[in-house]
């Protein structure tokens, strides 16, 4: 796993041994990346952030500032250690909570953001679940997007605060892209 554009491209990031975390492709990253620039001063949140891979590339193409929310520690600290490899000094923050209380308490804090990723668990039935705690509190910004990976057996159909305005599909893995409603 490697940042693939940007002020880092090229720099390799750990992932924890013996961790069953699945990374999003070099390939598929890129796509998203591609599609969504320029990323320069966007504010930019990773949900369900793992080693933190995605937002990393984030920063490395110019978002500012960009939150990490990972519960697991381990997760958390590599993330840490990732940022570090990069060189990055500010313009980040590492939530160490569950999405649900991270969404929260950056709604409690007035964050609001121009990219949200989310890549949860596939096939828990997290996608519905991560879409209503997002409409509940509100963080995206009026233009804002939020980039959903899912598994290709599962549906990102939206709901009454989102609508799925385009999807690509790379192999089992769909990114869904969807604006506020």
């Amino acid at each position: 796993m490697r940042v693939v554009g940007g002020h880092s491209r090229g720099r390799r990031l750990l992932v924890p041994k013996g961790s069953s975390i699945r990374i999003t492709a070099d390939r598929v990253k890129e796509s998203i990346f591609n599609i969504l620039q320029p990323l320069e001063g966007r504010s930019f949140l990773d949900l369900f952030a793992g080693t933190g891979n995605v937002g990393i590339e984030a920063m490395s193409r110019g978002a500012k500032p960009v939150f990490f929310v990972e519960v697991a520690r381990l997760h958390a600290g590599t993330i840490k250690k990732n940022i570090d490899l990069c060189g990055f000094e500010s313009g980040f923050e590492i939530v160490p909570k569950t999405v649900k209380k991270g969404i929260e308490l950056l709604s409690m804090r007035d964050k609001c953001f121009d990219i949200i990723f989310a890549d949860p668990p596939y096939e828990k039935g997290l996608i519905e679940k991560t879409l209503g705690i997002l409409g509940a509190h509100r963080i995206t910004s009026k233009n804002g997007i939020l980039v959903m990976e899912h598994s290709s057996n599962e549906e990102c159909c939206g709901n009454d605060d989102f609508v799925v305005t385009d999807q690509r599909k790379y192999g089992d893995t769909v990114i869904s892209f969807l604006q506020p409603n």
